[in-house]
């Protein structure tokens, strides 16, 4: 069986929450390719998962968008992270250490 490189449901905001912080604006295809080149191709954001998600955390106040262009001229929308969105990429960093924590406890025990 192939190994599995799909998103864990619930991480994709701090995937892209992070990945724009250290990286600073780009569009939605960029950042599903910056997230796999940073991951060392562990990882696979598909666009049908990264768009919806861009919006629902642009509508939450986390990022802003504005149109702008692709590094091939093209026109698209360019995110940004705001201040609500450094404060909940805090929040999505302690949930993830704490999912972590708990996982390792439980390998542990075998």
């Amino acid at each position: 069986m192939p190994p599995r490189n799909d998103i864990l449901q619930g991480t994709l905001a701090l995937l892209v929450l992070q990945t724009l912080s250290a990286r600073g604006p780009m569009h939605g295809y960029a950042l599903t390719q910056e997230i796999q080149r940073g991951s060392k191709e562990l990882l696979r954001v598909e666009e049908g998962s990264v768009y919806p998600a861009l919006h629902r955390m642009t509508q939450q106040g986390w990022l802003k968008g504005k149109w702008g262009f692709t590094e091939r001229g093209r026109p698209a929308r360019i995110y940004a992270i705001t201040a609500a969105g450094r404060r909940q990429l805090a929040v999505e960093r302690e949930q993830w250490s704490r999912l972590t924590a708990g996982v390792n406890r439980v390998l542990r025990l075998a």
